[in-house]
């Protein structure tokens, strides 16, 4: 098979697109051809290389899949060749007591597909049969790659983990990223004043037709400053945050009294500076959340079934061209999810 793959560690100029062996489907698994495949910053991380991280080389990354099952294992009970599958891209044991409350992404085996394992930059991956969801049949192959990680993390940031209610106002940094662009819609649905940031007007006006209330052009304006104007000096209820460095004191300073921060990535840096007594003078919570469960992704498909959320894809690109496409996620030139078709 053809596949995108980096041997060792470093920029762009290490991708390559390569034959490789087909993967071979374990008795638990379906080998899936895959339709589409999106970026997520995780592959850019993966390829950089990470402090303490041992993603095994050679790598083929890639966690947003759609394809067709072409083979399963022989344990497999309902996949059959033909079925048009989404694939969720969390792998866990399915027995310890974090998999069996539904909280699978607090196990301790916990792997992301195209992470620690490899993935959809590629004509085939093999898959646990657990983690196929059927395609909802109107769905192209690159809006349905364009959806399971964004929005299974969006939705486990906003609704398991701050609990946002109908009224409540939200500040969602990074409206342009596949995350933040999922974020907007899951809170717009959920009933949440939105207050969406973005570097530019282009985005801020997209980010207003997926139903932001609020908009602020973080290269021209001080985030806090002006959600604090916008919401009449009170603050805002939640924060979504996955930028890190570069936002994080100053999301902190944007809360209402009693308000909450959730917090998924440090795209532009992990450390944060963070004043205590501002947190615990005004009661605040910062809470951590990292991917979500089958269950909550099943959720989010079947809202997008019922086109209640959409999936926003902003280019699509050749497989063999994976290193322009992870160029333009680098230079943050892209407005929802980068996919890619091999």
């Amino acid at each position: 098979m053809k596949a995108v793959v980096f041997h060792e560690h470093g920029g762009i100029d290490k991708l390559r697109y390569e034959d490789r062996p087909d993967p071979v489907a374990k008795d638990d698994e379906v080998l899936v051809h895959v339709r589409a495949c999106a970026l997520n910053h995780l592959d850019l991380w993966a390829r950089i290389g990470l402090p303490g991280v041992q993603i095994p080389l050679p790598h083929i990354s890639g966690s947003d899949i759609c394809g067709e099952v072409v083979g399963t294992g022989r344990l497999v009970s309902k996949a059959r060749p033909g079925d048009a599958v989404m694939v969720s891209p969390g792998l866990s044991c399915g027995v310890c007591e974090y998999c069996l409350s539904g909280r699978d992404s607090m196990c301790r085996s916990y792997k992301i597909i195209g992470y620690l394992v490899d993935g959809g930059y590629a004509e085939l991956v093999s898959v646990p049969e657990v983690n196929l969801i059927p395609k909802p049949e109107w769905l192209k192959p690159e809006e349905a790659a364009a959806i399971p990680l964004v929005f299974m993390t969006a939705w486990h940031m906003l609704v398991t983990r701050a609990g946002i209610a109908p009224g409540e106002t939200v500040l969602i940094l990074g409206a342009g990223s596949g995350v933040g662009s999922a974020a907007i819609q899951i809170a717009n649905l959920l009933g949440a004043h939105v207050i969406a940031t973005a570097g530019n007007d282009e985005k801020l006006r997209l980010a207003k037709t997926l139903g932001a209330d609020e908009l602020i052009n973080h290269s021209q304006r001080d985030i806090a400053e002006e959600a604090r104007r916008i919401t009449g000096k009170r603050g805002v209820d939640v924060v979504f945050e996955h930028v890190g460095s570069a936002t994080w004191e100053k999301s902190i300073k944007a809360l209402a009294a009693g308000g909450r921060l959730v917090t998924c990535g440090a795209t532009t840096g992990y450390a944060g500076q963070t004043d205590i007594r501002y947190v615990y003078s005004r009661q605040l919570s910062i809470l951590g959340s990292y991917m979500a469960s089958k269950a909550e992704l099943l959720k989010v498909v079947d809202l997008v079934r019922q086109r209640r959320l959409k999936a926003v894809v902003d280019k699509v690109y050749p497989l063999a061209d994976a290193a322009e496409a992870q160029a333009r996620m680098e230079k943050r030139e892209h407005f929802g999810k980068i996919v890619l078709l091999p």
